[in-house]
């Protein structure tokens, strides 16, 4: 059976009796099979899946089908799923299942979505590599010497490899965008608190979004109109009216881009990637872009910024993993201080620890205000120099990593190695502005090499224009 590379194509074949969802998640089921050694899949669906593909078969004869009826989705494995284990690839949530589903998740099986698995992450959504995960390194489909990029490594990875038609995966500081320019998808991060974080295991709250990783833009656009909005589960969710992304998909795109003298000049950034991004600029001027190159202030502030205030929220947000009420708890207790020590201790792996600490450290006493405060006025001078940005640009663009997708194992000595493959993602989450990461062509090692663009607050649909303009002028 063929396996669509967008909804559009599979929704035709749907409508047309070509193929059914039985069909469809048939063959994706089996594909699954076949590439376990990609160790992507950390649990497959497979009776529920087959059995929800057959109510949805007869909604689409009957005419009463959603948006998504036989869109086969993979989920991060910490969008909760109720009454399914949701692990954040930890086993200090060993055995838990969740009692309630992630609003965003809800939104998309409303409208006939088919969930056929959870899918490997670095534990907490901490990592760069997806090799942070109790279940063992994902695989890069392109290359399995390769890592696939992290957070949501498994769901990039997925997408990439056939085993889905769409994944979600969640970006706290790139943890979408960063797997998939390193599997050669699109990934895509919506602004902060345009989707529900209900459902959502936190890492860092001011920072964490559900993003979708596909194969098309016009996918992305579906998905992310499905599932945003307000949610009285989740009170930092915007009221804004969502837009209909699947037509402004469709739109003219924005014409005034900038992009960042810093971000090329970069010791760090491969010679290649460079010159991919060089050369699409060049493009972009040709096809009638106006393409600037300007400076910004704090471009050598945003990783330092963005780790001491993440890890700060990591060390608030896991805190509540005691071994008390639910998931591992160490068995070598005496009372209840050994029982929180040792259960932390064992239960966490030595990333998610490594940022525990770092957190605790700038929230401490004696560091708060050198640190963590100081943190927080830069975080406000980025947000607003951001803001100025798009007061005269459209869009802002850059390379998505600094390197091609690296081998496993390679950066594991030097964590801080593999925490500059987020150098161009970081602002995104850091202002809260959207951003979307798309392949533009491949480097000599064979892997791909991806552009990254933000866009204005709640300005989704410029991004979704002007990457499918871009994308139909490269015929990719």
């Amino acid at each position: 059976m063929t396996l669509y590379s967008s909804f559009t194509e599979l929704h035709k074949a749907l409508n047309s009796g070509e193929t059914s969802c039985v069909e469809t998640t048939q063959a994706y089921l089996s594909r699954i099979s076949k590439h376990k050694n990609l160790n992507i899949f950390v649990e497959v669906f497979e009776k529920e899946a087959l059995n929800r593909a057959k109510i949805i078969d007869t909604k689409i004869e009957k005419g009463t089908a959603g948006k998504l009826a036989g869109m086969v989705i993979g989920i991060k494995d910490n969008i909760c799923f109720k009454n399914h284990k949701v692990s954040a690839a930890s086993k200090i949530l060993e055995g838990f299942e969740s009692m309630f589903t992630a609003t965003a998740l809800q939104n998309l099986i409303d409208q006939d979505a088919i969930i056929i698995g959870r899918l490997n992450c670095d534990e907490f959504a901490m990592g760069s590599a997806n090799e942070n995960t109790k279940y063992g390194p994902v695989k890069n489909p392109l290359d399995k010497s390769r890592v696939a990029g992290g957070s949501s490594g498994g769901s990039a990875a997925a997408v990439a490899a056939g085993l889905c038609l769409a994944a979600l995966g969640s970006d706290t500081g790139g943890s979408v965008r960063q797997p998939a320019a390193f599997c050669g998808v699109i990934g895509f991060k919506p602004t902060y608190s345009r989707v529900s974080r209900h459902g959502l295991i936190a890492y860092g709250s001011s920072f964490d979004q559900i993003g979708p990783i596909v194969k098309s833009v016009y996918d992305a656009a579906l998905i992310t109109e499905v599932m945003s909005g307000r949610d009285g589960f989740d009170n930092t969710a915007s009221s804004i009216n969502v837009e209909k992304y699947t037509k402004t998909v469709f739109a003219p795109p924005p014409k005034k881009i900038a992009y960042f003298r810093q971000c090329l000049e970069l010791n760090v950034l491969d010679k290649e990637i460079r010159k991919a991004t060089e050369k699409k600029i060049s493009e972009l001027r040709d096809n009638g872009y106006i393409v600037d190159a300007i400076d910004f202030p704090y471009f050598d502030a945003l990783m330092p910024i963005y780790y001491i205030l993440s890890t700060a929220e990591a060390s608030s947000n896991l805190a509540r993993y005691d071994g008390v009420h639910y998931g591992y708890r160490s068995k070598k207790n005496t009372d209840l201080e050994s029982t929180y020590k040792n259960t932390r201790t064992s239960g966490f792996g030595e990333e998610v620890k490594r940022r525990i600490m770092l957190g605790t450290f700038v929230l401490s006493s004696g560091h708060n205000e050198e640190f963590y405060t100081k943190a927080l006025k830069i975080r406000r001078l980025i947000q607003d120099k951001t803001k100025e940005v798009f007061q005269k640009y459209d869009l802002l663009i850059s390379p998505t990593t600094p390197n091609t997708a690296f081998t496993i194992g390679e950066k594991n000595s030097n964590p801080t190695k593999a925490y500059l493959e987020d150098i161009f993602t970081v602002q995104a989450n850091l202002s809260g502005n959207p951003a979307i990461s798309t392949p533009i062509s491949k480097h000599s090692n064979g892997m791909p090499i991806s552009i990254h663009v933000m866009s204005d607050m709640f300005c989704e649909g410029s991004l979704f224009s002007f990457v499918h303009n871009i994308n139909k002028e490269s015929n990719l």
